[in-house]
């Protein structure tokens, strides 16, 4: 007996709306946020509630950190102003290695979070557009598709890159949810490493009435090992891109 085969269903206007939401959320959360934060998540929020923070970590140290990772997983997930001053925070309140660890796992979590809702809704709908599209659109994501790790690297580490930037692209065009995971994990850790550090000085930095100086990030010796970094991500791309060629060249030489 043949199967009988049903005919797929469409999606509904309703079922679509359903799937974006979580995306309408974040967008609109960020939105508001943008407005209504940015005076709140600061360096001077930072050092008049200073010695209430610290008192606080003193006592519950562990509440403390549990309460800064879900704070800061929370900036991220909905792209808050303030992720700087909560990379910088985490050094002061927890020291480079607690605070370095904190952030990053913190912002992993937050950047997944991010990935998943744009990808549930808007990104399903363009990654099956880009399938279905064929040519030249078609090849530029079989071409991503064989240097994902790569490009997601890239974006973790070349500094210009926004970090939101870096969370929602990789979901539009259908990058692996492991890979963008583990990518954002080890591709923040330079940065991360950097913020956090800014923070265990912070303390002397209040003391002399200064505010942190983020532009240390783009200091040579703080930069120049960065961009080695992205130029190692870079490099099995450019390999991968040079070997067709020559492969090419060489059957064209060999008729």
């Amino acid at each position: 007996m043949s199967e009988t085969v049903k005919p797929q269903q469409k999606p509904t206007a309703k079922g679509g709306i359903m799937r974006n939401l979580p995306l309408i959320a974040v967008l609109a959360v960020a939105l508001i946020g943008a407005v209504t934060l940015k005076d709140y998540l600061s360096f001077d929020t930072l050092r008049d509630n200073r010695e209430a923070l610290v008192a606080f970590r003193d006592q519950n140290f562990g509440a403390m950190l549990l309460m800064f990772m879900g704070i800061y997983v929370v900036i991220v997930a909905f792209s808050l102003p303030g992720a700087a001053v909560a990379s910088v925070t985490g050094g002061f309140l927890f020291g480079l290695a607690a605070g370095t660890f904190a952030n990053v796992v913190a912002a992993t979590i937050g950047a997944t979070g991010i990935f998943l809702a744009a990808r549930w809704g808007l990104g399903e709908y363009l990654n099956a557009k880009i399938e279905n599209a064929g040519g030249r659109v078609q090849s530029l994501k079989n071409a991503l598709r064989q240097n994902e790790i790569e490009v997601l690297l890239l974006l973790r580490l070349v500094p210009a890159v926004p970090f939101f930037v870096a969370n929602l692209l990789p979901a539009l065009v259908g990058v692996r949810l492991r890979n963008f995971l583990w990518t954002t994990a080890v591709g923040i850790v330079p940065g991360g490493i950097v913020f956090t550090w800014i923070g265990v000085g912070l303390g002397e930095v209040f003391d002399r009435g200064e505010t942190p100086d983020l532009s240390l990030l783009w200091e040579p010796h703080v930069i120049g090992p960065i961009l080695g970094l992205c130029v190692l991500a870079a490099l099995p791309i450019v390999i991968k891109a040079i070997r067709p060629a020559q492969s090419t060249n060489e059957s064209d030489e060999a008729e």
